[in-house]
């Protein structure tokens, strides 16, 4: 409020001032040019120009006004283009998050093309017409792309081998990463899409050929890492395995795979596990009881003493017994009291096998445990319950089964 007054009193003070000049003396200006001549006072002079600043002023502010609104009904006006293209970008990102290709692939490129960093509403595109099966379209995006914002090469090959692994092109997308690799070998996300195609197709020697890299650039957190190493070990464990080595499956082929492995490696469950079974497949028995009971006599694990039950060694009695010993520590373990009683069917045991077989299913309902009793029950005449443990394992090697409705029973 008081500057208010201050404002008031400035004002009223120059006017008084103003006019204490004007009355003092009204001066006098002359303008003379060739036949022009212009007199006046001072006052009247600076009034004049002031006025002609307001009428020019004026006229600017009108001008102004009639061009923005020009501006606004012209549909070809630079200020409706950059609308239109706001708009074309919202409803092209909006139609490809919920799947609408088409219009996707058509607000995008009419983005792309106005923009000056076209290369995020390119990939959309390409993607959109990829979805509709429009792949020479797609790939003519990416192009258009590549050459708008050549510097994004990396990007725009990436996502072109992605969009070829979801046409079902993976020998091109192959093909794409691996020109890529060699020319940005330290690009993360080339590893990753590279890991992910070999693992797709197959292809598990080149996921381990990959490993290094994938360790050196932390391209994955380290217990993914050890899970996919893993994998990839015991998956090549068991291609090597029927892999035909003069018109035969080699055993040695497998042997190789195995010798190949780190001797941490070879002393992984996991990898045993996988490496025992592919023996026990090959008819190598013998072998496969030896790994296995190395392997248990190191470090106990269930798998491995569920899968020591299923294999034959060269003395099943003396197999009984070491398997017997490890009961002592694992008294619970249903694993290891199934493999007990599959060893006592080998050597004729039948009610040690019975008691161990029951034992098993005391501590957990299996499927192999109920069709392993069932099997010896039958032969010993007790029908009866053998058909109520086929039932009962037949459901539990799928519990939907059980949940599922049965036909009702036709009236006779």
């Amino acid at each position: 409020m008081k500057r208010l007054y201050v404002i008031v009193f400035l004002v009223i003070a120059a006017t008084a001032a103003l006019g204490l000049a004007i009355a003092e003396h009204s001066g006098y200006v002359l303008v003379a040019y060739k036949s022009f001549r212009y007199e006046s006072s001072l006052w009247a002079t600076l009034a004049v120009i002031a006025v002609l600043w307001l009428l020019f002023w004026g006229i600017k502010v009108l001008v102004e006004l009639v061009m923005t609104s020009t501006g606004v009904v012209n549909p070809w006006s630079r200020r409706n283009r950059s609308r239109r293209v706001q708009v074309a970008i919202e409803h092209g990102q909006l139609d490809l998050a919920e799947g609408r290709w088409a219009s996707a692939q058509r607000h995008l490129t009419r983005a792309a093309e106005a923009e000056r960093q076209p290369l995020l509403y390119y990939l959309g595109a390409a993607r959109a017409a990829n979805e509709q099966g429009q792949y020479e379209e797609s790939d003519r995006l990416l192009e258009r792309a590549l050459e708008r914002q050549p510097q994004a090469e990396l990007a725009i090959a990436l996502s072109h081998a992605q969009l070829q692994t979801d046409r079902g092109d993976t020998d091109g997308a192959l093909v794409t990463l691996q020109a890529m690799h060699e020319r940005h070998p330290r690009s993360v996300q080339t590893l990753r899409q590279l890991q992910r195609l070999h693992q797709q197709r197959g292809e598990w020697s080149a996921v381990i050929r990959l490993l290094p890299e994938l360790r050196k650039d932390k391209v994955l957190p380290p217990a993914e890492l050890a899970e996919l190493e893993r994998r990839a070990w015991g998956e090549n464990l068991s291609l090597a395995a029927h892999r035909e080595e003069d018109g035969t499956v080699g055993l040695q082929s497998l042997k190789r795979a195995w010798e190949q492995l780190t001797s941490a490696q070879r002393q992984e469950a996991p990898l045993v596990l996988a490496y025992a079974e592919q023996l026990r497949q090959l008819g190598a028995q013998v072998e496969a009881e030896e790994v296995l009971r190395t392997a248990l006599k190191r470090k106990y694990d269930s798998h491995l003493a569920r899968l020591y039950g299923l294999v034959r060694g060269s003395d099943p009695a003396r197999q009984l017994q070491i398997a017997e010993g490890w009961l002592k520590e694992h008294p619970a373990d249903p694993s290891l009291l199934l493999t007990l009683g599959r060893l006592c069917l080998q050597t004729s045991l039948w009610g040690k096998a019975r008691d161990y077989l029951e034992s098993s299913l005391r501590v957990q309902r299996n499927p192999e445990t109920c069709a392993e009793l069932a099997r010896l029950l039958a032969q010993l005449g007790d029908t009866e319950r053998s058909n109520q443990l086929f039932q009962e394992g037949l459901g539990l090697l799928d519990e939907r089964l059980l949940a599922a409705p049965l036909p009702v029973a036709a009236k006779v």
